[in-house]
């Protein structure tokens, strides 16, 4: 059975989001705001169903999916992209691979304890990002 997700986590830690955001090509106007948020993720998990919302005073982002069906992403809210993204479960890690114009693009989420832990790739860059849960 995949770990459950449901809750309301605050973002206690991030490494390496501006190089992150400089590999997805985001304008240096938008990184510098990005990298001084703390977001929280507020995560409904029910069976396959999930909706990750991503919360900030800046902006919010907000993924509605069925695990192991494929769909087509709009990113506008975080760079203006589309790619066709899959999301599966790998053991306890729910792992995403988001394909479009940038390579090796996608995410993982895992919970260590009380922390839920984001890793973000995107063109060879890796940022990672831990939450505690509140």
């Amino acid at each position: 059975m995949p770990v459950d997700l449901n809750g309301y986590w605050k973002m206690i830690s991030s490494d390496n989001f501006e190089e992150y955001l400089k590999a997805l090509d985001v304008n240096v106007a938008i990184r510098k705001i990005a990298t001084l948020l703390k977001p929280d993720k507020d995560i409904a998990h029910d069976g396959d169903h999930i909706v990750i919302k991503t919360l900030s005073t800046f902006k919010n982002y907000n993924m509605d999916f069925h695990v192991g069906k494929e769909f087509e992403e709009d990113l506008s809210g975080v760079d203006d992209r589309k790619c066709m993204t899959t999301i599966n479960w790998d053991g306890d890690k729910l792992v995403c691979v988001q394909k479009g114009e940038i390579e090796g693009r996608g995410w993982t989420h895992w919970v260590t304890g009380d922390e839920l832990h984001l890793e973000l790739r995107a063109g060879g860059v890796v940022c990672h990002q831990i939450f505690k849960k509140s």
